[in-house]
């Protein structure tokens, strides 16, 4: 595949990439890697590192230009690329405002067949931002530039013809991710999958966050899945409300548990900007979990029987189903508890199983996983 790889700066997609880049490598899978910022800076030697988009916007675009075409040249049909990464851009919104970071005619050139566009949680791409770069933006300003980056991506590949090659993609649990990555790159004919599950009323149940996890590596082990569960900002949202209530102006958020690294220091994030993006957490889930099930094969959800019997069927859940079905995409359920599931789950469903190995076995059975490769993968 031809892959161009986008994603708002504060992402960090070149060391997620050099690592897909590794993995598929260790697979026996070729795949070159192109960052095209890097090649921007090779071409701009006398550009201090983190400042070349303070430069006008006339000498960036010749610089992008240029590097994008040192990308085409070197990966002529004649070359014989298995696979290729370009790791790109779709838009800036930086000191110039809102502006495009991508030539139509030089990828078109390109003949790149596949789009990703990867994402992570906000708070984290505000920390690396202010890290990395001189510049002063608010969450808000990070939220509606992974909202452009996100539409921009998905345009380019429509313009392209590649609509059904768009695909967002967290950062994540890293090591899944990476896998995912490869995977969508390398053996794009995989099964893909959505799965669903309570999040926010059992974040206070160990035992069903246990069974729950177990669930999504499951499924991650013989599928490319779509873990909505990797991007969440709904937790910071909530615990930032909570830590108002109390008269607190800052909460400390441990970046693991966002997605990033685990020797990552916490993150101290401001509680007040956490509630001005309120309505930007709850709008970009909504429309970036659908997005998740639009790109997938099917959905596959767990319904775990909480205390009393209670079925652990959240709101969220339903909806995704009912969407599911819509979009005429096959919806499985792992329904767990003794009381029988209603109307609006077995008349939506292609099949209902009593626990996740039986729903494995029919998945098996029906040839769903993968071949393994020469590596076991």
């Amino acid at each position: 595949m031809r892959a161009v790889v986008t994603g708002q700066i504060g992402v960090d997609k070149k060391p997620f990439l050099d690592d897909v880049a590794e993995l598929a490598g260790q697979r026996g899978q070729t795949m070159d890697l192109f960052h095209l910022g890097n090649m921007m800076y090779e071409e701009a030697t006398d550009v201090s590192p983190g400042r070349i988009l303070d430069l006008p916007l006339s000498r960036l675009t010749t610089l992008r230009r240029a590097a994008f075409r040192d990308v085409i040249n070197a990966t002529t049909p004649e070359s014989e690329h298995e696979n290729i990464i370009v790791n790109t851009h779709a838009t800036f919104r930086w000191r110039h405002g809102l502006f495009s970071a991508y030539d139509f005619d030089l990828m078109q050139k390109l003949q790149a067949n596949m789009f990703i566009c990867l994402v992570d949680n906000v708070e984290v791409v505000h920390q690396r931002l202010h890290q990395e770069h001189v510049i002063d933006a608010t969450l808000k300003d990070c939220m509606v530039w992974r909202e452009e980056e996100i539409l921009a991506t998905e345009l380019l590949a429509q313009a392209m013809g590649c609509h059904k090659n768009f695909y967002i993609l967290s950062r994540g649990r890293l090591n899944d991710n990476i896998e995912t990555c490869v995977r969508l790159v390398t053996r794009p004919d995989m099964k893909k999958v959505y799965p669903s599950f309570p999040m926010s009323h059992v974040v206070d149940m160990p035992d069903v966050l246990a069974e729950i996890d177990q669930f999504r590596a499951e499924l991650a082990e013989h599928f490319i899945t779509f873990d909505p569960g990797d991007v969440d900002e709904k937790l910071l949202l909530d615990r930032s409300i909570l830590a108002a209530k109390e008269g607190k102006d800052f909460i400390e958020v441990e970046p693991h548990t966002f997605g990033g690294r685990e020797d990552a220091d916490p993150i101290r994030v401001s509680v007040r900007e956490v509630l001005d993006i309120a309505g930007d957490i709850d709008g970009q889930i909504y429309m970036r979990d659908f997005k998740l099930i639009d790109q997938a094969d099917m959905i596959v959800s767990l319904v775990p029987e909480l205390e009393g019997g209670i079925p652990g069927l959240s709101s969220g859940v339903e909806r995704e189903l009912q969407h599911a079905f819509e979009h005429t995409k096959e919806v499985y359920v792992v329904w767990k508890p003794k009381k029988a599931p209603s109307p609006f789950i077995t008349e939506t469903a292609t099949r209902i199983f009593s626990s996740v190995e039986e729903a494995l076995a029919f998945f098996e059975e029906q040839g769903m996983f993968p071949q393994r490769d020469l590596f076991g993968h």
